[in-house]
């Protein structure tokens, strides 16, 4: 959840070297190259696949469960290039009090739409009416992958000016880091959606136990994440 999946490969490859802006080619093809990597890495974190999995057990086509991985990468994308450009285009330092409270509202999210989840497969509450316009057309997908990246962007903040000394290089390498995210929830949302896509046409009756596992799951890896940052609290 802190960014810890990009960070430990990060710091191996800046171990003893600080990119100061004015390496060209292959350099720079290097360290944007690093950023794309991890971010692809990056959208495997657990609480990024949890969320995005309530989504997912609604789904049967796959080019919607493609949409959602996408703007959840896009509004993930959006959260860290503004943190960015506040951050180190601004100079404004994010406190760690922020910080961690950030993480708790993924946490709080978490535990919501996994209670969310649980709700609508029990009642099937105007499913249709009421998730035409938010669901089909992506939008709490990208608020989710907002507040994931709101939450995250202070530890990736952090990495890239301690590295990375260019104010314009350290953007784009947000930017690049951002749309390897979005590809790689994109690569996931497609491999999650493919046996819930065979489930729904050979085995309808395991929809709802997948569903509700997912709305449980989602809620008790909530509760797992805000113990934790509880606990680790000042």
């Amino acid at each position: 959840m802190r960014l810890k999946s990009y960070q430990i490969g990060a710091e191996e490859f800046f171990a003893g070297v600080r990119y100061d802006g004015r390496m060209k080619g292959s350099s720079d093809l290097l360290v944007l190259g690093l950023g794309f990597v991890l971010g692809l890495r990056h959208a495997t974190d657990p609480d990024h696949i949890v969320a995005v999995t309530t989504f997912l057990g609604r789904e049967r086509q796959l080019h919607r469960a493609c949409r959602i991985g996408l703007f959840w990468g896009f509004g993930h994308t959006v959260a860290l290039s503004i943190a960015g450009l506040v951050v180190i285009g601004l100079k404004i330092p994010m406190s760690k009090w922020l910080a961690d409270r950030l993480e708790l509202g993924v946490a709080a999210m978490l535990i919501i739409l996994g209670a969310r989840l649980i709700a609508r497969v029990h009642t099937r509450w105007h499913e249709h009416h009421h998730d035409f316009t938010w669901q089909r057309l992506g939008l709490r997908p990208m608020l989710v992958g907002i507040v994931h990246g709101t939450a995250g962007s202070a530890a990736l903040t952090l990495l890239v000016l301690s590295t990375i000394s260019s104010t314009i290089h350290g953007l784009l390498y947000i930017l690049i880091f951002g749309i390897g995210s979005m590809l790689g929830m994109l690569a996931i949302s497609l491999i999650l959606a493919l046996p819930l896509r065979v489930a729904g046409d050979r085995l309808d009756w395991a929809i709802r136990p997948i569903q509700i596992g997912t709305g449980l799951l989602s809620c008790g890896f909530g509760l797992y994440l805000a113990a934790d940052i509880w606990l680790k609290l000042p």
